[in-house]
């Protein structure tokens, strides 16, 4: 029977005074109960919007359908027939303005939980050890993917699948990509990460850490001393921008990259890990995104007593997902809105004493569409802090394209590709960060989906019948 109401069941979560001291998950997941409570609210529709709001096109009435029945391991089965990472997509993807926005049941209420749900069938599959994976006879072709991040993961699951003799060459010395360096335990536990390349191994997928193609092997190495007939870049966007204010260079100013890869990666926030890192005690976040949110709350979790946010639009403008606001501002993070850093202050010895900020107003929209942010004159103000961390951005690293012959970039240092991901060197596919700068999990999963396919139908048409 249909479950009418309104409103989504609620994600239970760890009390805000508590977590905020831990990096232990946040948000604990649906009950069997719950799941099959909130599939209920799920009404089948026939046009199925929420399925055109997906990236990857996961067919969503048909996965809650096989929850709101019980059978819980046949849903994470029908999630897999398009998504390689369901249990990632379920607690990062941004559904309140994908799937979830498209759906039906959000015009006179919330609309269904389709990202709680996706996370409740992928961990109970994990959890029951029912997922159920097969290795596809090989064709014999080889393919390299460049990162291991989720357009590579993505890429390399989807060509596996045709038989694809596929390699990741990995920079880092674990795979994962964002998803071990960037997105904090308390949002994605690194086990879950684990368990998805685990399975991409079994079905074939070899893996090379360590590898930082441009310096230990080129592109064209891997094609004519290796054998590789096409090679797809998914290496992300992970050179972080800077403002270019006066103290940039001082001791204790982390661009939020560094910040999160020495917390998530090397494991700064466990005792029994010697990697170096500033735990402050009044920690400053510049920037309003996602990326900036996890570094003010890691922040808080190292030991901080105040950490702020720094952002130069009203909380409006905010590009941060609202659950990862809402999250923050319950464990405490101060947010200093309308507000830009002019200058980082330091002491005799080269430390962050604290940041000058201006205050700002909105003023006419700019090319984006968003109110321009203007400065009060003579607003300036200093806050005492030890730490700084930037967080306004990222870019693709020069390294490849630089030692790549043929393969062109555009201004912003972003590789060139088709709406096919075909770049301007035959037989070289790029996807993600790597081609639209830093975005979200799900879109570079779906450039991951898009590559596969137009290397299929290359590799097939010049190699297919030899």
């Amino acid at each position: 029977m249909p479950n009418m109401s309104l409103v989504k069941n609620p994600m239970p979560e760890q009390d805000p005074k508590v977590r905020a001291r831990n990096f232990e998950e946040v948000t604990l997941g649906y009950t069997e109960e719950m799941a099959i409570n909130e599939a209920q609210r799920c009404l089948n529709c026939k046009h199925m919007p929420c399925v055109a709001g997906c990236p990857v096109n996961v067919q969503i009435p048909k996965f809650i359908s096989l929850i709101a029945q019980g059978k819980f391991a046949d849903a994470c089965a029908a999630i897999k027939e398009t998504s390689a990472l369901p249990a990632v997509c379920g607690r990062v993807c941004p559904q309140e303005t994908q799937c979830e926005c498209k759906c039906v049941r959000g015009i006179k209420g919330e609309p269904v939980a389709i990202g709680r749900l996706e996370r409740f069938a992928a961990d109970w599959a994990r959890e029951h050890d029912a997922e159920e994976i097969v290795k596809p006879e090989s064709n014999g072709i080889k393919v390299a993917i460049i990162g291991a991040g989720p357009a590579g993961l993505t890429c390399a699951g989807d060509l596996a699948k045709l038989g694809y003799d596929v390699t990741i060459f990995e920079a880092f010395h674990k795979a994962g990509g964002v998803l071990v360096y960037g997105i904090p335990e308390f949002r994605l536990p690194k086990v879950i990460v684990q368990k998805e390349v685990e399975n991409l191994e079994k079905m074939g997928v070899k893996i090379m850490t360590n590898m930082v193609i441009g310096k230990v092997l080129s592109i064209d190495e891997l094609f004519n001393d290796y054998g590789f007939k096409a090679v797809f870049v998914g290496s992300g966007a992970g050179l972080p921008s800077f403002m270019g204010i006066e103290g940039e260079g001082l001791v204790g100013v982390y661009s939020a990259n560094e910040f999160l890869t020495r917390i998530n990666l090397m494991k700064a926030y466990l005792d029994e890990y010697d990697t170096p890192i500033r735990k402050g005690k009044s920690v400053a976040v510049v920037g309003g995104g996602n990326v900036a949110m996890d570094a003010a709350r890691s922040a808080m979790r190292l030991g901080a007593e105040h950490v702020y946010i720094i952002y130069r639009r009203s909380e409006a403008e905010l590009p941060a997902r609202a659950e990862e606001v809402h999250h923050a501002k319950e464990e405490g993070i101060e947010f200093l809105l309308l507000n830009n850093p002019t200058k980082i202050l330091g002491d005799e010895n080269g430390n962050v004493r604290a940041i000058e900020c201006i205050k700002m107003e909105l003023g006419e929209p700019d090319a984006s569409g968003r109110r321009r942010p203007v400065a009060i004159e003579g607003s300036n103000y200093e806050v005492p802090v030890d730490t700084v961390i930037m967080s306004i951005g990222t870019s693709p690293n020069p390294l490849i394209r630089s030692t790549t012959e043929g393969l062109e970039a555009n201004k912003w240092g972003c590789l060139v590709a088709d709406d096919k991901a075909a770049t301007t060197k035959e037989g070289v596919y790029a996807g993600g960060d790597a081609v639209t700068g830093a975005a979200t999990v799900i879109l570079a999963m779906g450039a991951g989906k898009t590559a596969a396919e137009s290397m299929h139908e290359y590799l097939q048409e010049k190699f297919g019948n030899k």
